[in-house]
């Protein structure tokens, strides 16, 4: 966070407010972290990571048997 938030030029601190919130809704919500089996820290937190790894199964399962034919 540090970084990016270093990168770019504030002119009001609401900005940097705006800008470390829109940070931490990306962390939490949209990037995969690979330590948690490449989910979301919100997927793990809520319990929906199971169901998420189970359907990536699935799916890998799949690929493989067309792959096959």
């Amino acid at each position: 966070m540090k970084n990016r938030v270093l990168l770019e030029n504030y002119d009001l601190p609401g900005d940097l407010e705006s800008q470390i919130g829109q940070f931490i809704e990306y962390y939490n919500h949209q990037r995969y972290h690979e330590a948690i089996c490449n989910v979301t820290p919100a997927d793990k937190y809520y319990g929906r990571d199971q169901a998420i790894l189970n359907e990536r199964r699935k799916i890998k399962l799949k690929t493989i048997k067309q792959r096959r034919l």
